[in-house]
């Protein structure tokens, strides 16, 4: 036992006094501390019954495994602790983290590495810690249905468990029940993308005991992952999602949910009962968890858009929440503000799990990096002041027709970095915007919408949307290969660590790049969807179609001296796919408007000025951002 261990065994010794004298417990001085020893603590797994038969083969219900780690002090005082939850498919096929850990066992199937931080900080300090593999994978039977029924009931029945209320095992078959007695029945559940949506998933069911949920950058609605407003997403198909992450040994038994896959995300877009099953959006009302949402505004992978509506139906409901908006992309608050992360998820989780009053429910909403590395604050989010303004889209010199209309022709090899390089030159591709060279700050906080009437020289469309900070600026580089992150050489740690699970992870620094204009918000439809989502309907050549462009919700300052510009252009190259033609569109500005969500405040804009710019195209010209990366046809989740 290292020097450090057994100091922290003689402090928790005296914490706890004699055997007959009162259990003091970890919470002291407003926070849990680290008084119970990681190397001794308990390291088990329990299956739990899900009630589902994923293999429809009825031969018994699904169990799925539950790898726990747990201090041992509190058990032997007889006192229940609280529960910190990640649901995962990625323990054993990708890893978690940035440094890609994998769940390990010794020779008798016994859990030895907890991947992630969160065992070796947090079970010092009186939590457990458990770690599930969502149905079909790892250890789990089952099989994996992306988002639906099985996905969520998987982890559902663990919190279901812990609260005394569905049924654990000591084996994946047979075996012995075994309850929760240890547990508390308070969990609150973590996770980065599929592990946040999961914990989404969960907290719409309204189920009793999770008490918080932190989705870090995070599915809410699964139609919104694989389609914008009809427009196919370059992100593959639910089917092949599933096949990335099952148990080679599961998917040949799961041909039945495949096929369901399979049949239920047809590539028209149309909105149907199978992503209706996977909207959790539609059932916020039933979240009785705090929520703390994280999310990279340059996330394209799992896109700002997923915690816009999420955020603004919790919004609705009243629901304590917190936000955190980095410049990154796909990353880990973990691995871009490491040392506030974990004293802010501490705290938040000693509140709403130990019942610590320690203010955190009191302190700003929201957390926004504005550049590389500088964070501020606000008490709400969208930030207070702010409100939805009409800015007029004028015709003017450039790419703008008689008649106040506008055009364009669909070049799917042409993304938002091309079109943004091009800002002020004419391409036949795309029409710009742009407001003039601003006089103050303009602060751009939440979800706009662009309104366009629109027609189309073809039977089928797409149409992209882009709201561009022109000027020079040094941003994350979001499109790297770290998304915005530096891998180092070095190494620190966090919490306690044995030699199977040491507890230090790679540190990491700001990937920067300098830019002359930065894409901050972006939105896509499909015109063939102008009626309904619910079906794909031809084009009649040449009728004008009116539809709303959602954009994504972000908060970004366009500094004086810079200019505000809007792109609208038919495909969104590595973005979505295009359609099956090559239509010319043709927009008319009489009926078109934007809507942006503006703040007015002294750190924002000055007093007096007028609410929004016009936007008129401009000329002069200007070179920016690199052409943007390939992206996989299949998207890693991870």
């Amino acid at each position: 036992m290292t020097v450090i261990a057994t100091l922290l065994l003689a402090f928790a010794a005296g914490l706890l006094g004699p055997v007959g004298t009162a259990w003091a417990g970890s919470v002291h001085d407003g926070a849990s501390q680290p008084v119970y020893s990681y190397a001794d603590a308990i390291r088990e797994t329990v299956w739990v019954d899900t009630g589902l038969d994923g293999v429809r083969g009825g031969a018994g219900h699904d169990r799925v495994a539950a790898d726990i780690i747990r201090p041992r002090e509190p058990a032997a005082h007889g006192r229940r602790i609280p529960v910190i939850m990640d649901a995962s498919p990625y323990y054993s096929c990708c890893g978690r983290g940035n440094d890609s850990q994998v769940k390990t066992y010794d020779a008798n199937g016994n859990p030895l590495q907890f991947p992630l931080y969160y065992d070796n900080y947090f079970v010092p300090r009186g939590y457990a810690v458990v770690l599930v593999d969502l149905a079909g994978t790892n250890r789990s039977d089952g099989c994996v249905d992306v988002g639906g029924a099985s996905d969520v009931t998987s982890a559902k029945a663990v919190v279901d468990w812990l609260n005394g209320r569905a049924t654990g095992y000591s084996a994946r078959t047979a075996g012995t029940p075994v309850r929760a007695g240890w547990a508390d029945g308070s969990v609150g559940m973590i996770g980065k993308s599929w592990d946040g949506t999961v914990a989404n998933g969960v907290a719409a069911t309204g189920v009793a005991g999770l008490k918080t949920i932190v989705p870090i950058s995070a599915i809410s609605d699964w139609y919104d992952y694989y389609r914008s407003q009809g427009a196919p997403l370059y992100q593959g198909t639910p089917a092949d999602l599933a096949s990335y992450v099952e148990d080679p040994a599961t998917t040949a038994k799961c041909a039945a949910e495949q096929a369901d896959l399979a049949a239920g995300a047809p590539y028209d877009g149309d909105w149907n009962g199978f992503w209706q099953q996977r909207d959790y959006v539609a059932d916020a009302s039933k979240v009785k968890a705090s929520v703390f949402v994280v999310h990279g505004m340059q996330d394209l992978n799992v896109r700002a858009d997923e915690f816009g509506p999420w955020w603004d139906a919790l919004a609705a409901r009243g629901v304590p929440r917190k936000i955190w908006l980095s410049q990154t992309g796909h990353v880990d608050p973990f691995d871009y503000r490491r040392s506030a992360w974990v004293d802010t998820l501490h705290s938040w989780f000693d509140h709403y799990l130990m019942g610590v009053d320690n203010g955190i429910d009191r302190q700003p909403m929201a957390d926004i990096e504005r550049a590389p590395d500088q964070w501020s604050t606000d008490a709400k989010w969208p930030a207070p002041g702010t409100r939805q303004d009409l800015v007029a889209l004028a015709p003017g010199t450039l790419g703008a027709g008689a008649g106040g209309t506008v055009g364009f022709t669909d070049d799917p090899t042409r993304d938002e970095n091309a079109w943004a390089a091009d800002v002020d030159r004419t391409t036949p591709d795309k029409t710009v915007f742009s407001s003039g060279v601003l006089q103050h700050d303009l602060r751009v906080s939440g979800s706009g919408s662009l309104t366009l009437t629109v027609a189309s020289s073809t039977t089928s469309a797409h149409l992209s949307a882009v709201l561009v900070d022109v000027g020079p600026a040094v941003i994350r580089d979001y499109q790297g290969a770290g998304e915005g992150i530096n891998t180092l050489t070095t190494q620190s740690c966090w919490g306690e660590g044995t030699p199977t699970d040491t507890g230090c992870f790679m540190d990491t620094s700001a990937a920067t790049a300098q830019v002359g204009a930065t894409v901050f918000s972006r939105g896509w439809i499909d015109l063939g969807h102008y009626a309904s989502l619910d079906q794909q309907r031809p084009l009649t050549p040449g009728a004008p179609y009116r539809m709303t462009v959602q954009l994504a919700p972000t908060d970004h300052v366009v500094p004086a001296g810079h200019r505000l510009a809007l792109i609208v252009a038919g495909t969104d190259a590595n973005l979505i796919d295009p359609p099956d033609t090559r239509p010319t569109l043709t927009v008319d500005l009489s009926h078109s408007q934007l809507r942006l969500p503006l703040t007015a405040g002294a750190d924002t804009v000055t007093p007096g000025q007028p609410p929004a710019p016009t936007m008129a195209p401009s000329t002069a010209p200007l070179t920016v951002l690199r052409p943007t990366q390939q992206r996989d046809a299949l998207a890693d989740l991870r």
